[in-house]
Formats: structure tokens, C-alpha cells, sequence
């Protein structure tokens, strides 16, 4: 039987996690080290090599844990609420997810442009699995004339480009608004209320 972790133990892991985050977030699966990532941590290399045996380790940890956060906002969307209320309210879930988790949204960006080698299965199995039966639930508002006509699929797909670019491309979107706006997130939601509002009105 395993015993269970000690505070200090749970305390460790959650350093270690934490600082894995920051430093994947910023170079990459491959850019990073485990040397980089005890000395984010304030550990000893051999310290972080008693709780996660390697890199990959770690990196699959961060991903699993972050898999359901990710999902959370798309499982949220209710078949039975009102349809475009339910789609904004996804979108602004995903805009306020990009604003509270960039590393997060970093993270995920990175390892799926690796071709996803540590979660593809969860790709291929849980998320198209959610995917499709929400496209479905969209399929159906359609159908009904609540909603105008447009695929269910790539309307999810536009959903998490236009919330992600704010957390995936940070740098670049406040460069832009230098000067502008000191916060980007109040005029994105108002934009992306506006375009999603005109795009689903049948």
C-alpha cells in the first residue's frame, strides 16, 4: 500500500510543479532542464529526483493535471440553457482561462504544436470525445432555428484561437496596445461579445 504524502512532501511537489510550469511555459518542452527546473524550485536536483524520476515525468504530471481544467468550460455548456448564452459564456470562460492561466495556456500551446507525444491519447479519447457531443448539442440549436448555421466543429476551433492568441501571445497583443489599453481582457470580451452575438444570430 502506498502511504500517503506527507505535508512536506505535497509541499515539495507543489514547488516543483509550480516552477516546472514557469519554466516550460517559457522554453519549451525541449529548452528545458531539469537543472533549470531545481533551481526555479529552490531544490536540489537530487531533491526533485526523488518525487518525478525524469523531465518527461514532470511534464506529463503538469499536462494531466491541466487536462481538466481545460476541459471544465466546454463540459459546463448546458444542452437545455439558452444557446447563445451558452456560447458566450464558453468563450468567456476560455478568455478569462487565458487570462488567469497563460503559463497553462502556454503549455498546452507548446505541446501541441510538438505534435501533443504526452497527451495524444487524451486528444484522440476524452477531448474529441467531449468535442463531438458538444457539436452535437450545437448541431441541434441549429436544427431548431435558435442558432444560424454554422459548423458546430470549427465554431469551437475559432472560440479557442481567439481566446487562446491573448495568453499564447501576450507579448505580442500588449506591444501592439502599448500606450492603449493597460489591460487587453475588457475590450477583447467586448469585441469577442460582438462577434460571436452578430455570427450566431440566425
Amino acid at each position: 500500500m502506498t502511504q500517503p504524502r506527507t505535508r512536506i512532501q505535497q509541499k515539495n511537489i507543489t514547488t516543483i510543479l509550480d516552477a516546472a510550469l514557469e519554466v516550460f511555459s517559457q522554453y519549451g518542452y525541449r529548452g528545458s532542464t531539469l537543472d533549470q527546473i531545481a533551481l526555479a524550485s529552490g531544490l536540489s536536483k537530487p531533491n526533485l529526483l526523488y518525487y518525478f524520476p525524469s523531465k518527461d515525468a514532470i511534464h506529463i504530471a503538469l499536462l494531466s493535471s491541466l487536462m481538466d481544467t481545460w476541459l471544465d468550460p466546454l463540459r459546463a455548456m448546458d444542452a437545455k440553457g439558452d444557446p447563445k448564452q451558452e456560447i458566450l459564456s464558453y468563450m468567456h470562460r476560455k478568455l478569462e482561462m487565458s487570462r488567469d492561466y497563460p503559463r497553462e495556456s502556454r503549455l498546452f500551446a507548446n505541446e501541441i504544436i510538438q505534435g501533443a507525444p504526452r497527451i495524444k491519447e487524451t486528444i484522440n479519447g476524452e477531448l474529441k470525445e467531449l468535442v463531438d457531443a458538444k457539436a452535437k448539442v450545437i448541431k441541434n440549436w441549429i436544427s431548431e432555428g435558435k442558432i444560424a448555421n454554422v459548423n458546430p466543429h470549427h465554431l469551437i476551433f475559432s472560440i479557442w484561437s481567439l481566446t487562446q492568441h491573448y495568453a499564447d501571445f501576450d507579448v505580442q497583443v500588449r506591444s501592439v496596445l502599448a500606450g492603449k489599453e493597460d489591460d487587453p481582457y475588457p475590450e477583447a470580451k467586448a469585441y469577442l461579445d460582438l462577434l460571436f452575438t452578430k455570427l450566431l444570430t440566425p
